[in-house]
């Protein structure tokens, strides 16, 4: 399967919920006015594009709507596609540009936060990074295991210790690892303990301390993962953990078993953060790099 067809593939449910439903609303209109809007940007709310962003698009929609003199409402989602896959545009990937560059992956338990690392792994590998996984989620039993099987998985390198150590002694170990190895790119597990900011803060301050120190001139990524089937309450985490910590891109995963697709525009347009990556089954490879063309593509794209 291609890569546009595995994105549209896993928006299916959010195409055939909320597009379809956009759809069906605008061929019951036979003139645009005020009331086809209104029932728009309640669709989208519900869609979980989030209501500042539902009423941006909706004006946006009134002025492209004057200017080009349009009149039939199902010319409404020709639009519609255009303005979505313009507030999604300006795609950024992962910068790792140094060798070693670091990748911190951060979210709370249950995202798809150690499977997330283990696919990133596996592609990077495939792109012929040399790569090594730091397991600093020390505290969650079971989370050195899992990705110590994603390890094998990806056919990369782990950098681990005992349940319970310091995590930042585990990251200074995989960068010291990282350095005499000649890895190219060191990813890092770390805690999803939202529910106590200071404590995450503290850890999370210390863990850069210590990548600031030994590895000061890498490039550096703190990947946020979110679960996309969470809607809105995905949007509140990105907030929670940005004030926290401060994250250069999402991750959003299970985008496949949702109809809750919308959210992608709730985060890049509501908190300005860089969507890097979605995932869109349970593949290994069904981690794709985010292409907001193909996505707003794929959202609009007629279901066979």
């Amino acid at each position: 399967m291609g890569l546009f067809n595995k994105i549209k593939e896993g928006l299916k449910k959010t195409r055939n919920a909320v597009m379809g439903q956009i759809d069906t609303m605008l061929k019951s209109f036979t003139k645009i006015d005020e009331e086809l809007f209104e029932e728009l940007e309640e669709l989208l709310v519900m869609g979980d594009v989030g209501v500042p962003t539902a009423q941006k698009i909706c004006q946006e929609l009134r002025t492209r709507v004057k200017k080009e003199g349009v009149t039939d409402p199902e010319q409404i989602n020709v639009l519609l596609e255009e303005i979505i896959s313009e507030m999604l545009s300006g795609d950024e990937g992962i910068d790792i540009s140094t060798s070693p560059s670091i990748i911190l992956v951060i979210g709370v338990n249950g995202v798809g936060k150690t499977t997330t690392i283990g696919k990133l792994a596996y592609r990077l590998s495939n792109e012929g990074k040399r790569v090594l996984l730091a397991a600093a989620d020390t505290f969650r039993a079971a989370a050195i295991e899992q990705l110590d099987i994603w390890a094998e998985r990806s056919g990369c390198e782990i950098i681990k210790q005992e349940e319970g150590s310091d995590p930042a002694a585990v990251i200074f170990d995989a960068i010291s690892a990282a350095k005499a190895r000649n890895a190219d790119v060191i990813i890092c597990d770390t805690a999803g303990r939202l529910h106590n900011k200071k404590h995450l803060m503290d850890e999370l301050a210390k863990i850069n301390r210590v990548i600031d120190r030994e590895l000061p001139d890498a490039a550096k990524e703190k990947l946020l993962v979110l679960d996309a089937t969470t809607g809105q309450n995905a949007v509140n985490q990105a907030e929670q953990f940005r004030e926290a910590t401060g994250i250069t891109g999402i991750v959003l995963t299970k985008l496949d078993g949702t109809a809750k697709g919308g959210v992608v525009l709730a985060i890049k347009e509501g908190l300005g953060i860089p969507v890097k990556y979605i995932g869109v089954g349970e593949q290994i490879d069904d981690l794709q790099p985010f292409n907001s063309e193909e996505f707003a593509k794929a959202l609009f794209a007629k279901s066979e």
